[in-house]
């Protein structure tokens, strides 16, 4: 099909006269955007780097393993501290720092995570734990790291959540929406979860910034650990948004769970659909039926 050129033309210029606008949306500079294809090829590695039998390269053998782990992680250390280097122009403490020290820096918050890699192994171990004596279904534990994408939505979290940590720009944020995108579970890398963490069915889930999760705790699909109200918006930045959910705690399909002062005791069971904004105690059970909200310690 043949398209009149003047047209095109026209198009072309009108569009072009729009990114002149001077709004966000219109940068056309370069402002320290990371490459998400990079972040999402780092994000694959690292998962090999974390279950090496799992996530590996063909020509992995474990009588090889060390030195096919020694170039995995050189690999990455050297994407990702240049991700981070590119960042750290949109970040405060380096923003008016020349080229080799934000390089030094980058380099150094890079191994900053990965002396961390340990503890995050140590931690998904219990959530494969978690997740295996929580659901009967699971024919095994390999099946769970094959298979899962809950444990999937854990791991990138987890990952995303030390970087987070370390105060790094727009990267654990990519992380985490990259795992949104492949799972339906929705975890600010600002969230603070800890061990033997199971998410069931996984979809539709969200845990916002600043939400506290205990030990033990059983999420399944549809859940939201979210904040009581926005209205007030960037006002709101660094406060306390999101629910602390305590040990031991089950939340059931669908229920949310919202505000910042709302803490859900140790212990406690929230059912399917409840909407909960206040604080329950330890051992409460919250049921909704089609007449009622039950709270009882």
């Amino acid at each position: 099909m043949d398209i009149n050129k003047e047209k095109i033309t026209t198009i072309v210029d009108a569009i072009f006269s729009d990114y002149e606008r001077g709004r966000e949306i219109d940068r056309m500079d370069f402002f320290g955007q990371p490459d998400q294809d990079v972040v999402k090829d780092i994000l694959q590695r690292l998962l090999m780097i974390l279950y090496p039998g799992y996530y590996r390269d063909p020509e992995y053998t474990p009588e090889l393993a060390k030195v096919m782990l020694e170039n995995l992680i050189n690999e990455v250390l050297s994407s990702l501290s240049r991700q981070i280097e590119i960042v750290l122009v949109n970040d405060p403490r380096f923003a008016d720092a020349d080229k080799k020290t934000r390089r030094e820096a980058a380099e150094n918050l890079c191994l900053e995570f990965f002396n961390q890699i340990p503890k995050i192994r140590d931690y998904l171990d219990t959530d494969i734990d978690a997740t295996y004596e929580g659901d009967p279904a699971a024919y095994d534990k390999i099946e769970i790291v094959l298979a899962y994408p809950g444990l999937y939505a854990t791991t990138i979290h987890r990952l995303a959540h030390e970087l987070e940590l370390l105060k790094i720009p727009y990267i654990p944020r990519l992380m985490s929406e990259f795992a949104h995108s492949e799972t339906g579970v929705d975890i600010h890398p600002g969230a603070t979860i800890g061990k033997y963490f199971f998410i069931d069915h996984a979809t539709g889930i969200v845990i916002g910034e600043t939400s506290e999760i205990g030990e033990h705790v059983k999420v399944y699909q549809g859940v939201t650990i979210g904040a009581l109200s926005t209205k007030e918006g960037q006002n709101l930045r660094g406060k306390k948004r999101h629910p602390t959910i305590e040990d031991h705690v089950t939340l059931y399909a669908g229920a949310a769970i919202l505000g910042g002062d709302t803490v859900i005791g140790h212990h406690s069971v929230i059912g399917g659909s409840a909407f909960v904004t206040k604080s329950v105690p330890p051992y409460s059970q919250v049921l909704v039926d089609i007449s009622s909200t039950v709270v009882s310690p």
